[in-house]
């Protein structure tokens, strides 16, 4: 039998079930608390790896956000759980497959609650083998005290209000993305390897005591850290109708400057324009702009900020637009950028995106799936084959 001791930052000790059988004593020791791990043998001890323990104590794991309480209104019904190939999958198992392959371990569905049986039998019930699955609900009366639901309104009020909604569930930083769009394996990789090596604050941690003397250095210090990963504006399109996509500016360095929302885009007469007018008038629009597609990564901190720009957006929106106004996630992220209180790393992503925004794009996203299928990156049954 072989002994190990580990020694660990009282502020790492949490409840973690899945080590409870290793974790056999909890001794305090020089100021720190000392974990003394039993195991049968030297090979066990490797197989269970020092790193992957340290990093289930001393870290919450990302988790996984899916917004799936869109209405589908371009579409024309619930696109979200419309089968994209012969086996019945649709685009959310594949970015649940991806993103459980690239670390993820925890999923939470934000869906409306009249959803939820649908939502359990298309896709929920089946992925709980694999991964942990939890269920936040975005509804109209999510509102701070003092605000109600304009008459007449139906729509829900847009992406952070349906992240808030994630707000009892998430304890460490989180993954947000949309349900009906694929984003590739890569971007998965890259959004989890940020999560689990960045945190609020640390990217200036080191060069902050030797530059304490400069003005900026406390602000920087402090900053929240947050990721996106970005898109090729030209890659996202459909010929199918307009899109929206947070159009983004980027410094030298890779950090976003800017996204705004554009909810109007396409080709039009072969060239890439926006309309904020409906479609009266349309302004040029490089093809090459770099544009989010709601793959984020944040810290537990944004939902505080969430909460914190909500009454401002309330108090506009339902006095200027009290029917369709939507709180987005961009405008949260907008208004810490222009506040110094995060830093937005933008992790560029080369692929062509896939989604259903129109009925007609179905097509061309069911020969996509199976092109990628036909060459090896998925088996032809997602959960069966793993």
């Amino acid at each position: 039998m072989y002994i190990y001791s580990i020694y660990i930052p009282y502020k790492c000790i949490k409840p973690q079930e899945k080590k409870q059988s290793q974790l056999n004593y909890l001794l305090p020791f020089g100021g720190k608390l000392t974990i003394l791990v039993v195991m049968n043998s030297a090979f066990e001890m490797m197989k269970l790896g020092l790193q992957e323990l340290m990093e289930d104590m001393c870290m919450d794991k990302p988790v996984l956000v899916i917004m799936a309480a869109g209405m589908g209104s371009r579409y024309g019904g619930l696109k979200q759980i419309d089968p994209v190939d012969r086996e019945g999958h649709i685009i959310m198992d594949f970015s649940v497959y991806d993103a459980v392959r690239a670390g993820f371990k925890k999923v939470i569905f934000i869906i409306k609650r009249e959803n939820e049986e649908v939502f359990r039998e298309v896709i929920g019930n089946r992925l709980e083998e694999y991964v942990e699955v939890a269920y936040a609900y975005q509804e109209l009366t999510d509102l701070p005290a003092g605000y109600r639901v304009p008459e007449g309104r139906v729509k829900p009020w847009g992406t952070a209000h349906a992240v808030f909604s994630c707000r009892d569930l998430i304890q460490g930083p989180f993954a947000v993305i949309n349900a009906d769009d694929y984003y590739g394996p890569k971007a998965f990789r890259m959004i989890y390897d940020f999560l689990v090596s960045h945190e609020d604050g640390q990217k200036y941690t080191s060069s902050f005591a030797a530059t304490q003397s400069e003005g900026h250095a406390l602000r920087d210090a402090v900053k929240y850290h947050y990721a996106m990963v970005g898109y090729v504006l030209e890659n996202t399109l459909t010929e199918n109708g307009s899109v929206a996509r947070g159009v983004c500016e980027i410094s030298g360095d890779g950090h976003l400057v800017s996204v705004t929302e554009r909810t109007k885009i396409q080709k039009i007469e072969g060239e890439t324009a926006y309309s904020e007018d409906n479609g009266a008038t349309w302004r040029p629009l490089p093809a090459d702009s770099t544009v989010s597609m709601n793959l984020w990564g944040f810290t537990e901190s944004f939902l505080d900020e969430i909460r914190k720009g909500f009454d401002d957006f309330l108090r506009e929106g339902i006095s200027d637009n009290p029917l369709k106004c939507e709180y987005f996630l961009p405008t949260v992220v907008t208004r810490l950028l222009q506040e110094e209180k995060a830093l937005v790393t933008v992790l560029r992503s080369e692929d062509k995106w896939y989604g259903v925004t129109y009925k007609e794009d179905k097509e061309m996203v069911e020969l996509a799936i199976q092109s990628f299928k036909d060459q090896g990156r998925y088996p032809q049954n997602l959960w069966t084959e793993r």
